[in-house]
């Protein structure tokens, strides 16, 4: 019986410093884990490994949504109504389809989320607080979001094992892109404001499909053809880390890019 060789924060560590992560390097990270193989310590040691690979001065970012555990049917039945849990970020866990990952950077010592339920980020690191501060509940993945400040800070974007399709910067390229017939999702969350709780109003680009009908009915994902394209140009770098075939993106080169080709889509 053949058996998978196990990995080791250190494996782990060179291999992400191969692949082009850097001390003080500001990084967001998805992540398959599964794909990773046997990692002797499980995920506490590839959150260890990732944080060896920035180091004290750097940051790790992920994208965790909310698990509310409702369907939007949920919303108009008034006895269900009172009873959707009120949003707390302290104990508001990641959605299951983010990965197990995700949750454990959210209750790893220090970790900073921002306010906004379902386009919420955590971090941990140097610039965690300035990263997740002030995130607007109306259109939380533009312009002062935690997405345009990774670009801002020059940060990095990691697929660890992760599918290109699940590239979150570009939800931040559909923002910023100038594409007709966006859609545009209008709904409510309930929070606590000066303590009491309340329902609140939220708006944003629909991002649980790409963005436009041009863009729904393309027979390929938009984001996976993206990545591609980055990576044949040189703006990814592509390499193995445990067993996990993973990629490593400049975030403003990927912005960019993700900006152009969305403009360049028939329309």
């Amino acid at each position: 019986m053949t058996t998978k060789p196990l990995a080791t924060r250190t494996d782990l560590r060179e291999a992400l410093r191969r692949l082009g992560m850097e001390e003080g390097d500001v990084v967001m990270v998805h992540a398959g884990l599964r794909s990773v193989g046997p990692v002797l310590g499980g995920v506490n040691t590839v959150v260890q490994a990732l944080l060896d690979a920035v180091g004290s001065r750097g940051t790790l970012m992920a994208y965790l949504d909310w698990e509310m555990g409702v369907e939007p049917e949920d919303f108009e039945d008034a006895r269900l109504r009172e009873e959707i849990p009120t949003f707390d970020k302290r104990i508001a866990r990641a959605t299951r389809d983010h990965g197990i990952l995700a949750e454990t950077l959210r209750t790893w010592p220090g970790a900073v989320r921002s306010d906004h339920p379902d386009a919420g980020m955590v971090a941990i690191g140097a610039r965690a607080e300035w990263l997740c501060s002030e995130h607007p509940f109306r259109y939380g993945y533009g312009p002062g979001s935690p997405l345009a400040r990774l670009v801002e800070a020059g940060g990095k974007v990691l697929m660890l094992g992760a599918p290109l399709e699940k590239l979150t910067l570009l939800h931040h390229a559909e923002h910023l892109a100038d594409l007709p017939g966006k859609r545009v999702v209008r709904y409510q969350r309930p929070l606590l404001v000066n303590g009491e709780r309340r329902w609140v109003d939220f708006e944003e680009f629909d991002t649980s499909e790409p963005v436009t009908d041009a863009l729904r009915a393309s027979s390929v994902d938009p984001f996976t053809l993206i990545g591609e394209q980055c990576l044949t140009e040189g703006i990814g770098r592509a390499g193995a880390v445990g067993q996990a075939p993973s990629h490593l993106f400049d975030a403003r080169r990927l912005l960019l890019r993700g900006v152009a080709w969305l403009e360049a889509f028939p329309r």
